[in-house]
C-alpha cells in the first residue's frame, strides 16, 4: 500500500526516483513508524500521512540543493536529512540533534537502508563544529530564522547557506534579521495532496 501511494505521490512531482530509492523511502516509513511506538519521535502516527506530511514535504526541497555538504539541524528522526539523502545520495548530510533516543533511530535508519551518506551525530547545535566546510544548514525545526541563523551562524561561511523549510511566507521574521544576513530567495513548493503553504527560504552572510 505504501509503494503504490509513494508511486502515485510522486506521478504528481517532477522527481524520478529509482526503485531502489522508493523501496529505502517505504522502509524509513515503516521503520520510523515502528520506532515511534516505543520512542513517540512523531506526532503523525499514520504511515499513509508520515508519507504526505513527511516524506513528500521533505522530497520536493531536493530538486532545490545544489552543493555537496549539508548539515540538518534539529532533524528529530531525520526530517528532512533522511529523505533528502536517498533522493541525493551523492550529497553528504550530517543528521544532528541533542536527544539520544532519535540519534539511536538515525543510526538504525542509516544501518537499515545502507545510507553512506548520512552522518548522525548527538550534540547540541551551539557545540558542533564541522569537520568539513558545509555548503548549507538546512532546518524544519527552528520556530523563527532569528533562532536558525543565531544558533548556526558559526556553521558556514560567506558562501554557504541557511536554508529553512516554512509553511506560510515568514514576511515579519524577514523583516526583523538580524544585521549581517541577507535574504537570497524564497521558492514556493507544492507537496502533493498536503493543503497547506510550503516554502523555502534561502538566507546568507552578508
Amino acid at each position: 500500500m505504501l509503494q503504490q501511494q509513494l508511486t502515485s505521490l510522486l506521478a504528481q512531482t517532477d522527481i524520478a526516483l529509482t526503485e531502489k530509492q522508493q523501496q529505502q523511502l517505504v522502509q524509513y516509513v515503516e521503520l520510523l513508524d515502528k520506532w515511534n511506538k516505543a520512542y513517540n519521535l512523531t506526532s503523525v502516527r499514520l504511515p499513509e500521512e508520515m508519507m504526505i506530511k513527511h516524506i513528500m514535504d521533505s522530497l520536493v526541497v531536493a530538486p532545490h540543493l545544489k552543493g555537496k555538504h549539508y548539515i540538518d539541524v534539529g532533524t528529530g528522526p531525520g526530517l528532512p536529512g533522511i529523505v533528502l539523502a536517498i533522493a541525493l545520495p551523492d550529497t553528504q548530510f550530517i543528521l544532528l540533534d541533542s536527544l539520544g533516543k532519535r540519534v539511536r533511530f538515525l543510526m538504525q535508519v542509516k544501518h537499515a537502508l545502507g545510507l553512506e551518506n548520512v552522518t548522525p551525530v548527538q550534540s547540541r547545535v551551539e557545540e558542533y563544529q564541522p569537520s568539513v566546510k558545509l555548503d548549507g544548514v538546512l532546518s524544519r525545526a527552528f520556530a523563527s530564522l532569528q533562532d536558525m541563523v543565531d544558533w548556526c551562524a558559526h556553521l558556514i561561511d560567506h558562501s554557504g547557506k541557511f536554508i529553512a523549510l516554512k509553511g506560510v511566507f515568514p514576511s515579519e521574521e524577514l523583516d526583523s534579521l538580524p544585521k549581517g544576513i541577507k535574504f537570497d530567495e524564497k521558492i514556493s513548493l507544492e507537496v502533493p495532496e498536503l493543503d497547506a503553504q510550503r516554502h523555502l527560504i534561502i538566507l546568507s552572510k552578508d
